[in-house]
């Protein structure tokens, strides 16, 4: 027997892909992507299309596991597997953990969840998820209800993307930018902070139809990606120094009347205030702090605003400075200024996400903490688990709950995170797919599901389509969807809700209830029988035309118009225009001298955060563990290529193998985010990184940090072998 299955890669992706699995007799052989999807077009990533190594890996997770031993990687735990379907558990697992059956653990965990509740009260339990799916029922519908109903505490979910989202709200009220099958009709496109080629793939071959045809790319990046590699022009930015080009570039525009007037009176509001602002940002005293010269800020300025259309796709990467809100903010007001938003292949986009509300409130019914609490539960910002961990609140965190995601690899701090992670007194259990880093201290470890073995709605933060993923197999060995977790929970806990006994389909059809118009029309039978349809901005029966979103004003922002003056920001202490602000750390002398290098805290191209670093046949694509540095700095340290190097700071140490090269300017370094026990020393990264939150959103701080490197001379830092 033989069938293909029409899915959706949900990994925290742009380009969210049409993928099709063919299963013969059972077992899924083959993964593609969906040529009928205009954004897929038939092909998936480097790291998906190696998914059936991941699908099938010998290390996956399959059954319920019981901690046997003290927490942490010591005693072989690091690689504990839990072996292949039908096979015995391997003795190395065996050492920190036992195979139990799904009754005992629901058991087991319901009675610890109580016992906290009655001692501590229910805010003392914290769930712990991010985007290690964005399949909209795995992200977020049964988990939220059982929380909200148990009175957990909420998680704002606001590590990565909040701040951008956040900066480009304070302009437009919503999140959402050009069609990326515009992009083809461009003729001048910046990539700021977005590595296209390393991890929005599917935008690429627009933008090489638009260079084809003439257009200019320009990459603004501190680091030679991929992208910048292949760029007409690349423009090596200092980190965390956006803000100030962006004024520049308008600071140019607007003062030699480059800027769209008429569509600046009609839409937007403030532009007088900002053209007394930019006058603070001339390119000659911008170029010190951003590194880039005068006469290449007024060129861009001038390209920028006489090739038309001109389009920008920036990525998150501009929102992990202190300043990263304010960086989105100011970028996203170019086109405005420009009116670029009038022509196809014009505009900016950050995300898409806002044009696919669905109904959540139906799916994760936040109702249900009067029934529980009476009130709202409190929120703690996941960006500060560190802290949350191991400082008193009240009441404390007492119980973690973690699923779609790694907090001992990928959260700031990451010394604080695993102190608190060891704590005896923490009640810790993990949903996962793999032994992750975060496992080496769960009490209880449950198998996950793959999107191979569930079905779910798929939105988009990269393109304007909505999709069914499919199951295309039943799930390997004992592994349970996060829904299906989640409705054994709350049975458990005596939970009689109706809403709890809600079928994936009646869920789907929940969400696709919105009072978003442009959902109208949509349904889960049509979207089962199309596997994607395009979001309705025509109107039913109409033939799809070009998606302008701004081309008549249409901001969603309390007064109507693009808010380049926003009283809410000077309400928040905040300039209600913009303004530069150098990052705290290098503002200080002490910390400036002693830790003079800024770190690039960077995602592996072939990675997805931590998600696929576990993975051979994707490892094997990706060179870890170096920290890249160049040849100045290193000359001036007697560094030499391939030496080991302590990379430091007063929050921990890392050890690494310098590569010299060009990619990175000098008083910058980069290294890679990986699994902690992957890497020399059981540590990552994020041991070098801070729980400072961004200006806008609250996010995390991950590219404004300081270090100081060394030639290795001896074992990582003692404090940390516990580990």
């Amino acid at each position: 027997m033989k069938q293909v299955v029409h899915a959706a890669c949900p990994h925290d992706c742009p380009d969210a892909c049409g993928v099709l699995i063919t299963v013969e007799d059972g077992r899924a052989t083959k993964i593609q992507g969906d040529p009928a999807h205009p954004v897929t077009r038939g092909f998936l990533c480097a790291k998906v299309t190696k998914y059936l190594d991941r699908v099938y890996s010998p290390e996956r997770v399959l059954y319920p596991m019981r901690r046997v031993a003290a927490k942490g990687i010591a005693g072989g735990g690091a690689r504990a597997t839990s072996g292949r379907a039908g096979t015995p558990v391997p003795p190395e697992s065996i050492q920190n953990f036992e195979r139990i059956t799904w009754g005992e653990a629901l058991d087991e965990i319901t009675a610890r969840l109580k016992r906290v509740a009655a001692e501590f009260g229910s805010e003392a339990i914290l769930p712990f998820s991010y985007a290690g799916t964005l399949g909209k029922l795995g992200y977020g519908s049964m988990d939220r209800r059982f929380f909200h109903r148990l009175g957990a505490s909420q998680l704002h979910r606001n590590i990565c993307a909040e701040a951008g989202a956040a900066g480009v709200k304070s302009v437009y009220g919503v999140n959402m930018g050009t069609d990326p099958e515009q992009f083809r009709h461009s003729k001048y496109i910046i990539a700021w902070a977005a590595n296209i080629h390393g991890n929005n793939v599917h935008l690429w071959p627009f933008i090489e139809e638009a260079r084809r045809e003439g257009a200019k790319l320009v990459v603004i990046d501190p680091y030679r990606t991929r992208t910048a590699a292949c760029a007409d022009w690349h423009l090596p930015i200092n980190p965390g120094t956006d803000v100030a080009l962006a004024l520049a570039m308008m600071h140019v525009i607007i003062n030699e009347n480059l800027h769209d007037a008429d569509y600046v009176v009609q839409y937007a509001l403030g532009f007088d205030d900002l053209r007394a602002k930019v006058q603070e940002y001339p390119p000659e005293k911008v170029a010190a702090w951003t590194g880039i010269s005068a006469t290449d800020i007024r060129k861009l300025a001038h390209e920028y605003a006489n090739v038309r259309p001109a389009v920008i796709r920036m990525n998150y990467g501009v929102q992990r400075s202190e300043n990263g809100g304010t960086a989105a903010r100011v970028i996203s007001m170019l086109p405005i200024i420009t009116g670029s938003w009038k022509e196809i292949g014009g505009g900016f986009q950050l995300s898409t996400s806002g044009a696919h509300k669905v109904n959540e409130e139906a799916l994760e019914r936040p109702d249900l903490m009067q029934k529980s609490l009476g009130r709202p539960a409190r929120i703690l910002n996941m960006a500060e688990l560190g802290k949350q961990l191991n400082y008193t609140d009240d009441p404390p965190v007492k119980a973690l709950f973690v699923y779609n995601s790694n907090p001992a690899a990928i959260c700031p701090n990451q010394n604080d995170v695993v102190r608190g992670l060891m704590r005896p007194d923490l009640f810790t259990v993990v949903h996962e797919q793999f032994f992750t880093d975060t496992t080496d201290y769960a009490d209880f470890v449950l198998p996950a599901t793959t999107f191979f073995e569930h079905k779910d709605l798929q939105t988009a933060y990269g393109h304007y389509y909505l999709q069914i993923s499919n199951q295309a197999l039943s799930p390997l060995g004992e592994c349970r969807s996060n829904v299906d977790l989640f409705q054994a929970l709350a049975q458990r806990m005596g939970f009689e809700d109706e809403c709890f006994r809600d079928s994936v389909d009646d869920m789907i059809d929940q969400a696709l209830n919105a009072a978003n118009p442009w959902l109208k029309g949509m349904s889960r039978q049509r979207l089962e029988t199309e596997g994607h349809s395009r979001l309705n901005f025509e109107g039913n029966g109409s033939p799809p035309k070009p998606f302008l979103p701004y081309a008549q004003g249409n901001f969603r922002t309390p007064s109507g118009k693009a808010e380049l003056y926003n009283e809410r920001l000077k309400a928040q202490g905040l300039d209600p225009v913009a303004s530069f602000v150098p990052p705290l750390e290098s503002r200080h002398a002490a910390s400036a001298k002693a830790f003079p290098l800024e770190l690039l805290a960077r995602k592996a191209d072939n990675f997805l955060n931590s998600t696929f670093s576990n993975q051979p046949s994707v490892q094997s694509m990706e060179e870890t563990g170096l920290l890249e540095i160049s040849g100045k700095d290193a000359k001036s340290r007697g560094i030499h290529d391939g030496d080991s190097v302590r990379v430091f700071n007063n929050r921990g140490e890392i050890q690494l193998k310098a590569r010299v090269d060009g990619k990175v300017l000098p008083g910058v370094v980069a290294a890679k985010l990986n699994w902690a026990k992957l890497t020399p020393g059981n540590l990552n990264i994020n041991v070098l990184t801070s729980e400072k939150l961004t200006d806008l959103g609250n996010s995390a701080v991950f590219y404004s940090v300081l270090v100081e490197v060394e030639l290795f001379r001896g074992s990582p830092n003692v404090a940390h072998e516990t580990r």
